[in-house]
């Protein structure tokens, strides 16, 4: 058995969009901005790292995620969103050690064990 010594430093949720759903992504990022006290991070339009599609990520904090997650999944609004936790270990945190909100989208990690990878995700 695996002992419990992982220290979580906080959450990142990715919301996922395309032309289409950007508004409802939009009307998600602004409820979710007003309600808690969370970052919000950079639009990206586009797939960028081992992101498949457009999104944007909204970081916080372990002791925000029984009240964020809840409402993720209660008004993601038909949107794919992934929860991961930020353990320093990206490849695990995205590819194990997370959760799906939705359909369950192919992530690029390969981008992610890449030693030149600098991107927050």
């Amino acid at each position: 058995m695996k002992e419990d010594t992982i220290e979580i430093a906080g959450f990142h949720a990715h919301v996922y969009f395309d032309t289409a759903s950007r508004d409802v992504a939009a009307h998600v990022r602004e409820e979710v901005g007003a309600r808690f006290d969370v970052q919000l991070g950079r639009w990206f339009d586009k797939p960028i790292g081992p992101h498949p599609k457009g999104m944007y990520q909204v970081a916080f904090l372990p002791n925000q995620f029984d009240k964020v997650v809840p409402w993720l999944m209660l008004n993601r609004e038909g949107l794919d969103i992934l929860v991961h936790p930020e353990t320093g270990d990206a490849v695990a945190d995205h590819a194990e050690h997370s959760l799906w909100l939705g359909k369950k989208l192919d992530l690029n990690i390969e981008f992610l064990r890449q030693p030149s990878s600098t991107l927050s995700n």
